[in-house]
């Protein structure tokens, strides 16, 4: 609602919608950094005033703020706050106080105030260059490149040589011709290429412009410039530009503001003032489609690395544009209280390993950029103290192709050893050092990236064995369920989502979905290639419930891609031999559910539980979801086996009864022609209608020839199910709850009201028993 007003002005205290960043500190929220970000809705035409108050009486105040966040510049003291804020218009007329949120700032809450605005601005260096490098650092570098970094040095040197013997073409690239279908053939034919075209010859310049401030050589310099002012020449609105395709024009942006300051030396007056004119243009599209949408509104995958390339941009120009210091001040309030966005402080990302690996790979550049040009170390921020941990307990030393979100079928552990190098060294983190020395050993990435890196400083490992093998990262709803993170070959693994960002961006797969792997294979598996993003399979398959391991109701799944199709983590448990992880999702489908619970048990190494609870609003059929890279046998709903080379997986459906399956390799619809890929997809579908109902299944996941228990019985009791189920060296009782009832459930020595209780005990072992808590 609109709230009533003082003098005229209106204050909009409409709650925040799904999608948008929220009133932040919430109400109740405890403060992980010190002092809090304050984020309150924009509103045009005001400035604001933030107040907050301690419980010993304390005040701060800070009015006259053009955005609609802060960051103050002090820490306050540990402890219970209250806090709220008004807007004044032009005339200086003000709206009456917002409500009251309160919060508390942790005793451990890391220290991170950011700088006011004229002091940050002068921690940039007055010359050039700026961007990863201070002039007064340079003669560390030369020495470093004519001793322990020599090595990479040479490389920087043939790298150049070859850019000499055949320059880049700096010829504009082409506009779309007149007519062109966004995401038709013809477009992407020249979306993709041409961002490639303008990395090839701006990234060779900012090379060569780096390695001649290490050796001297002019040419190198000569050539940096000669690209560098042929590029200056391109339209800035143009093919390039970032409104018109911001895959160029964002790289265009940051190569060029880095040869710039790499070799400013070299540059006439004439020469920078055609640089400027060109950047101020670029850098004003950009901030004008950032600021100040992006600090409300910040769930904009490409936005979410434009706001920072901007950054690259205003230090680059600091002084030189006007308008540039603006442009910075919005980047480090993004950094400060809108980022990350696509998780929280638990070091997961919503969008999936893929995109994770891609934006925080160029994230990094900033990272280094701000720690140089001013003083900010991005290590103090939460989420970069635990980044890593998503890589290590996701993708196992020889793990490949896993996790939820798109494109991750391109991914190996292999290929987050250049990044895990980079959070090793910088956050000084032993366990993640020994993650790297798993995967080949430190290495910083190619060109002058590569060599500043290089010259950071490293850290001895130290093996995670004391470290708990299975991991939660709430915030993004992703529980990595491990036997063991030393080797995946050795290894069984359940991943598992119930994301409270719901379906949105790349993170579109259905909550509760599973995936589980075994001793290096894929066993139960995410379906799909995508072949045309938003494309007929894209988006009617892979946005899909049917495209994972889950349930449908009525033929009917999740809503596809809404940030209000959420899910949520409830539960987590994690012990050497026994996992529980429960998720919530039922408000995600498309006819809301009154319940769905899911919950993995994991009796490691050999049986997976899933137990799922579903209420519908009527009587309903339901399908349960399994896909596979091979044909799935089927001998009726015990005795069905997931086959991939030596590994398989014995599922046993032990309720409900009389289930029907359906099984084809064929994606409903099927990708474009040039994806050849089938897989195998599984439904199981119950026999009546019925409003209520709870699957139990049982996953046994094994090589080859390797002894397994056999045994399943369930007994339907009161108030839920007592199952009892052998393994390879012994037996496991679990009580599964219908609902949260107060109604006793009680098998021998083990008991629970409302949460699910497991008892494991293993042959000449005391037994184990776990509670969901």
């Amino acid at each position: 609602m609109l709230t009533s007003i003082c003098r005229g002005v209106m204050l909009d205290e409409r709650i925040a919608e799904q999608g948008e960043w929220g009133y932040r500190p919430a109400e109740g929220a405890v403060s992980a950094v010190n002092p809090p970000s304050f984020v309150w809705r924009p509103q045009s035409g005001l400035t604001w005033q933030v107040e907050c108050k301690s419980e010993q009486g304390s005040i701060y105040t800070v009015e006259n703020l053009e955005f609609n966040v802060h960051c103050p510049p002090q820490m306050f003291r540990p402890g219970k706050y209250r806090w709220r804020y008004r807007g004044q218009d032009s005339k200086g007329e003000y709206t009456q106080w917002s409500k009251t949120r309160t919060f508390t700032i942790a005793n451990e809450a890391v220290t991170m105030p950011l700088p006011v605005r004229d002091e940050l601005l002068s921690r940039i260096p007055k010359t050039h260059p700026r961007l990863f490098l201070r002039p007064e650092n340079i003669g560390k570098l030369v020495k470093l490149s004519k001793g322990k970094m020599k090595g990479q040095y040479n490389g920087l040197i043939e790298e150049c040589e070859k850019i000499l013997k055949d320059p880049p073409s700096t010829e504009e690239p082409p506009k779309y011709p007149e007519g062109t279908v966004v995401q038709s053939e013809v477009w992407y034919s020249m979306w993709w290429p041409n961002r490639k075209y303008t990395i090839k010859v701006l990234d060779s310049a900012a090379t060569l412009g780096f390695t001649y401030i290490l050796s001297g050589n002019e040419k190198y310099g000569l050539l940096a410039k000669r690209l560098l002012m042929e590029c200056a020449e391109w339209d800035p609105k143009g093919s390039t530009g970032f409104v018109y395709n911001d895959e160029a024009g964002m790289p265009y942006n940051y190569y060029f503001a880095r040869t710039y300051t790499f070799v400013n030396d070299l540059l006439t007056e004439a020469e920078k003032q055609k640089c400027r004119a060109v950047m101020k243009v670029r850098g004003e599209e950009m901030y004008n489609h950032l600021c100040p949408e992006h600090l409300w509104n910040p769930y904009n995958s490409h936005s979410n690395r434009a706001w920072h390339f901007l950054g690259e941009v205003a230090i680059a120009f600091h002084g030189e544009i006007e308008g540039a210091d603006d442009w910075l001040w919005f980047a480090m309030n993004v950094f400060y209280n809108v980022y990350p966005v696509w998780s929280d402080d638990d070091g997961g990302w919503h969008e999936g390993i893929n995109y994770w690996l891609g934006y925080q790979k160029r994230f990094t550049w900033w990272i280094d950029v701000m720690r140089e040009a001013m003083g900010i170390n991005a290590f103090d921020k939460p989420y970069y103290g635990k980044v890593g941990y998503y890589a290590m307990y996701l993708y196992p030393p020889g793990m490949a192709a896993n996790g939820f979100g798109d494109l991750v079928f391109r991914r190996k552990a292999q290929d987050y050893r250049t990044l895990m190098s980079v959070f090793a060294a910088q956050a000084q983190n032993s366990y993640w050092q020994w993650y790297v020395d798993q995967l080949g050993g430190p290495v910083y990435g190619k060109r002058y990236i590569g060599f500043i890196r290089g010259a950071q400083l490293t850290i001895e490992a130290q093996s995670p064995d004391e470290l708990p093998a299975s991991r939660l990262f709430k915030g993004t709803g992703r529980a990595y369920l491990n036997t063991q993170i030393t080797d995946a070959k050795e290894s069984v693994q359940v991943v598992f989502k119930s994301d409270p960002f719901g379906t949105m961006s790349h993170g579109y797969e259905a909550n509760n979905s599973f995936l589980l792997w075994g001793y290096g294979k894929r066993l139960l598996i995410r379906t799909g290639r995508r072949d045309d993003y938003g494309g007929e399979h894209h988006s009617n398959w892979m946005w899909s419930t049917r495209s994972v391991n889950n349930i449908t109701v009525n033929g009917k799944g999740q809503r596809k891609r809404p940030a209000t199709a959420v899910g949520e983590i409830t539960s987590f448990k994690t012990t050497p031999e026994i996992d529980i992880v429960v998720g919530e999702a039922g408000g995600a489908y498309e006819e809301p559910l009154e319940r769905y619970s899911r919950a993995i048990i994991f009796v490691k190494p050999e049986l997976v539980i899933v137990y799922d609870r579903l209420v519908a609003s009527q009587d309903s059929t339901f399908e349960y979801w399994l896909h596979a890279i091979n044909e799935i046998a089927v001998d009726g709903q015990h005795h069905i086996t997931v086959t991939n080379d030596d590994v398989l997986c014995n599922v046993d459906f032990l309720a409900p009864a009389s289930l029907t399956f359906t099984q084809t390799d064929q994606y409903d619809p099927n990708p474009l022609p040039k994806v050849t890929l089938r897989e195998w997809h599984l439904t199981a579908k119950t026999p009546n209608e019925q409003k209520q109902i709870e699957f139990v299944t049982l996953y046994r996941v094994h090589r080859k020839g390797q002894r397994i228990g056999t045994v399943a019985e369930l007994e339907k009791v009161e108030g839920g199910y007592v199952l009892k189920a052998s393994t390879a060296d012994g037996s496991v009782t679990a009580l599964l709850p219908f609902d949260d009832s107060a109604t006793m459930l009680q098998a021998e020595e083990l008991q629970t009201k409302g949460k699910i209780a497991v008892r494991f005990e293993r042959d000449g072992m005391d037994a184990k028993t776990v509670i969901e808590n």
